[in-house]
């Protein structure tokens, strides 16, 4: 049982730096914008970054097997493909949407994979919890310009789904496959290589501006104030989601991904208190929900 709350302790401070790492994005998007070239941009710099650090983690050990392969090439698309899609999106959107839909998406695809296909089973405690997360949800819903970028916000919510679904594939699978560190490794390798490419080939495509001195100075502190705070979420993010695939292994799904869902949106409530924007009461309302949600997967026996 002490062996478990270990691992449930690994989702908590996974889901802090989800949390943390989330604004950090948002702080990327807008310092550089969100066409494709910054996108493929943060995710090159992010998964560099992420690279390095879980590389000293892992003790510089690699190992590859071609399941480990296939599902980091999978993983790593996903992953490229989300970050595109959150830039663009939250152009159009606000944030509560945004959240929304990246969050019931990133919960509602692993927990109904766990239940549906490997066999684990819907208890009272985890109906309730999903249905407080939804209310909790829908609570940070505000009107916003959504119609536009439909086809975003729907992205977000299949792509962040199908990084839980892979994780799980991966955690879950009897094919030959290195361990969960070595795998996220895989993950930052082929996404450094294949965003580094668009990202090249798109920046060499641009024709030069001719810019005075003065605003090149500012573009430059801009830019390499955007590539820190770009590596930063990035080691943030491959390191959380190797703690979560650590995790998985020996968590349910389908109560692992609830508290991640739930436990993002009390952080960023948290950061929220700590900014010059302090959160609506609708949002305090959905973090209570949010908590209850939680406490229900402990607290109900059934």
């Amino acid at each position: 049982m002490f062996v478990m709350w270990i691992y449930y302790g690994l989702i908590v401070l996974s889901v802090v730096m989800f949390g943390g790492g989330f604004a950090l994005q948002d702080v990327y998007r807008k310092k550089r914008g969100s066409n494709l070239k910054i996108s493929m941009e943060s995710a090159c710099i992010g998964s560099l970054a992420g690279l390095i650090v879980l590389l000293i983690v892992n003790g510089f050990s690699l190992s590859c097997t071609w399941f480990t392969l296939l599902m980091a090439m999978l993983s790593a698309l996903n992953g490229i493909a989300f970050t595109f899609c959150a830039f663009k999106a939250l152009d159009y959107i606000n944030l509560s949407l945004f959240s929304l839909f990246s969050m019931l998406g990133g919960m509602v695809l692993p927990f109904f994979q766990g239940i549906l296909f490997y066999g684990e089973g819907f208890t009272v405690a985890k109906g309730v919890c999903v249905v407080f997360i939804c209310i909790a949800l829908a609570c940070t819903v505000e009107k916003g310009d959504g119609k536009k970028g439909s086809i975003f916000y729907i992205g977000i919510f299949l792509l962040n789904g199908m990084a839980g679904v892979l994780s799980k594939l991966f955690t879950a699978s009897t094919l030959p496959k290195t361990n969960a560190a070595e795998y996220t490794v895989w993950v930052s390798i082929v996404t450094v290589v294949l965003s580094g490419i668009t990202w090249w080939i798109l920046s060499s495509g641009e024709k030069a501006k001719t810019e005075n001195a003065q605003q090149e100075s500012l573009d430059k502190k801009v830019l390499y104030q955007s590539y820190a705070i770009g590596a930063l979420y990035g080691a943030i993010n491959k390191v959380a989601n190797f703690l979560l695939v650590l995790a998985l292994a020996h968590v349910d799904a389908s109560v692992q991904y609830p508290m991640v869902t739930g436990g993002t949106m009390i952080v960023s409530t948290l950061l929220c208190c700590l900014s010059e924007k302090k959160p609506s009461k609708k949002e305090i309302l959905s973090v209570f929900l949010a908590f209850v949600a939680m406490l229900a997967l402990f607290l109900i026996p059934v």
